[in-house]
């Protein structure tokens, strides 16, 4: 006779207690959170913003927003989910903040559907890129990924630097899966066109 399987009990995530706790007045629960995800809103913000010294401000900005709508986290997402949304929002305000006071200087020869890029040709920290290697390729890969526009890099930063889920990335960006599935195409074949060109430029001046 087959036996009845009792349905698995869904594992909950260490940040649901953390998250009840911050809501209850528990700053050192809440310091915990941040200790936990500071280093990535903080690259995730230099990727999508260019900028070493805005991204720390937007890391800031990001906790203290969450902090004051933590009430307004009903546990649907996964609270790292919901922080990068934060993040990611942040970060594109203050690029059309810098785009509107015309500190940005802009590449005339990159166009996309979304308008023209911003180009800040600010210093990465390696580790995301350290799988493609140092030096010059690495420098080009950087101003390449740099050249796609706010909303094509937000996707590839999310989704092929920081490993989330598609789901997930829709999730924070507050966009449709089809809508990430496209972008994503869009941002790795313009990055595949551009990466083609230099490499093709380097070999021209090597022969």
């Amino acid at each position: 006779m087959a036996t009845i399987q009792s349905p698995a009990t869904e594992e909950i995530h260490p940040d649901v207690a953390l998250v009840a706790r911050a809501k209850e007045g528990d700053e050192a629960a809440f310091e915990q959170l941040i200790r936990q995800y500071d280093r990535q809103i903080f690259r995730i913000a230099r990727h999508i913003t260019q900028n070493k010294e805005d991204a720390e401000d937007i890391v800031q900005d990001t906790f203290l927003k969450a902090y004051q709508k933590l009430h307004q986290f009903q546990g649907n997402s996964k609270f790292y989910t919901w922080l990068v949304r934060i993040a990611v929002n942040e970060s594109l305000m203050r690029l059309r903040k810098r785009r509107n006071s015309k500190t940005v200087s802009m590449d005339e020869d990159v166009q996309t559907e979304e308008g023209s890029v911003p180009r800040d040709f600010a210093d990465w920290t390696p580790d995301p890129e350290q799988q493609y290697g140092q030096g010059e390729l690495g420098e080009i890969l950087r101003k390449t990924i740099a050249g796609l526009s706010p909303g094509f890099r937000s996707v590839f930063t999310l989704r092929d630097v920081e490993n989330l889920s598609t789901e997930e990335t829709a999730e924070a960006l507050g966009l449709s899966v089809p809508a990430v599935k496209s972008r994503l195409l869009r941002a790795r074949l313009q990055l595949r066109e551009r990466l083609s060109k230099h490499m093709k430029v380097k070999d021209g001046m090597t022969k």
